[in-house]
């Protein structure tokens, strides 16, 4: 007889991350011939900044530079970070007790969700929202407690309705803005709003923050917010400011306690990023302001672009979305998001996000991504139109018929 082995308790119910899945697919179709043109993926398709490669070239081959590296950043790092948000946020931070370097967010979400939550401790999650907060809280155990966020509110958080909440044990809570997946913007109000609530219940706040650079003149950290030190934290990234997602470099931004308690967890996790990458990373950081509005240009004009598929599929938007995706309410014709994303992908060969994935509050909703180049954007517009020039002959046929 030979034993059953089964994976851990934690995973019953955990199904794999919806774009790991579907890409498989994508790349299935396209071995098929299918040439699917993905416009899902938040993946930008752009160069880091010139001298960044030179750099983690040069670097690479030093003798010196192979061996494991602090687990919580180098040093360099750490203050060109601080540099970084003295400059762009207007916020202090000390490189040695207030950064804490990640291999990318959402390894930075394992972290703080370890750190601070209990089995059985309840954590906030926006809906719709980032789908990685909700498998890492189920996998530490959390009690999941959802906010709702509304287009009628611009996505920001009901304070009403929050106040309202049992919150004795929500220890957690997760926003992100500018937001994802809506691009609603961040608002001061509301991060004063979310440090108020924050002390008065005891909850930690931690704000997601990549997409502040994109297709916005002004970032904003939560940080910057007076007192805000107390119970936030705010984790970012390079992967879509400087065009680097596959080189996993981003901070964890709090206050001294707050960072010793997650290196306490964290130095059992990793043994630090490649020092060649992070060089390269500080070289990034040093770009001054004309090359990230060189990059903004180049997103503004494939946002119109994309507007204009959104129009063409006659979903509607606000245009004073941020960050590098256009999220659009289909029309009622459709049941929900999933019946017109799938018949994109198989009838016209596009690949978009489906609202749904961010959760139930996204079900009417789609999101196109900005990460392809304009050729591509608008060959995706003629077969979009294509397909539903197509879609529109055969109502015709099918209404002549029954006369």
């Amino acid at each position: 007889m030979q034993k059953e082995i089964k994976p851990a308790d934690r995973l019953e119910g955990m199904s794999e991350y919806y774009f790991s899945s579907k890409l498989r697919e994508v790349a299935m179709l396209n071995a098929q011939g299918k040439d699917i043109i993905s416009l899902a993926i938040g993946s930008p398709d752009l160069m880091p900044q010139d001298g960044v490669i030179e750099t983690l070239c040069e670097e690479a081959r030093q003798k010196t530079a192979h061996g494991y590296q602090p687990n919580i950043g180098r040093k360099e790092l750490r203050s060109a970070f601080a540099e970084w948000y003295k400059e762009w946020y207007a916020v202090e931070l000390d490189p040695d007790r207030e950064i804490l370097s990640l291999i990318g967010s959402k390894e930075g979400v394992m972290h703080v969700s370890m750190t601070f939550l209990n089995p059985g401790d309840a954590v906030l999650l926006p809906n719709p929202g980032y789908p990685t907060y909700r498998a890492v809280s189920k996998l530490v155990q959390a009690e999941i407690i959802e906010y709702e966020l509304d287009e009628q509110h611009q996505w920001q958080p009901d304070f009403e309705a929050l106040e309202k909440m049992d919150l004795s044990r929500v220890k957690l809570m997760w926003v992100n803005y500018p937001h994802m997946p809506t691009g609603a913007p961040a608002q001061k109000r509301t991060f004063e709003k979310l440090g108020d609530f924050g002390l008065r219940h005891g909850i930690i706040i931690c704000n997601d923050n990549p997409y502040s650079f994109i297709l916005n003149d002004k970032p904003l950290s939560i940080l910057s917010i007076p007192g805000a030190k107390d119970c936030c934290l705010e984790m970012n990234s390079l992967s879509k400011s400087h065009n680097m997602p596959g080189w996993r470099i981003g901070i964890l931004a709090a206050k001294p306690e707050f960072i010793s308690w997650v290196i306490r967890f964290k130095s059992h996790v990793d043994s630090g990023q490649f020092l060649p990458m992070q060089l390269a990373a500080v070289k990034a950081m040093q770009s001054d302001r004309s090359w990230y509005a060189k990059q903004n240009r180049q997103y503004s004009s494939r946002r119109v672009l994309i507007e204009e598929l959104m129009c063409t599929l006659h979903c509607t938007f606000d245009a004073s979305q941020q960050g590098i995706f256009l999220w659009g309410r289909i029309p009622e014709t459709y049941a929900d998001a999933a019946e017109i994303c799938d018949k994109l992908l198989y009838e016209a060969g596009v690949f978009i996000a489906p609202g749904f994935i961010f959760g139930s509050k996204g079900n009417n909703y789609i999101r196109i991504s900005l990460c392809s180049p304009e050729d591509k954007i608008r060959e995706a517009l003629k077969r979009v139109r294509k397909h539903l020039s197509k879609q529109e002959r055969n109502r015709a046929k099918k209404s002549t018929a029954l006369i």
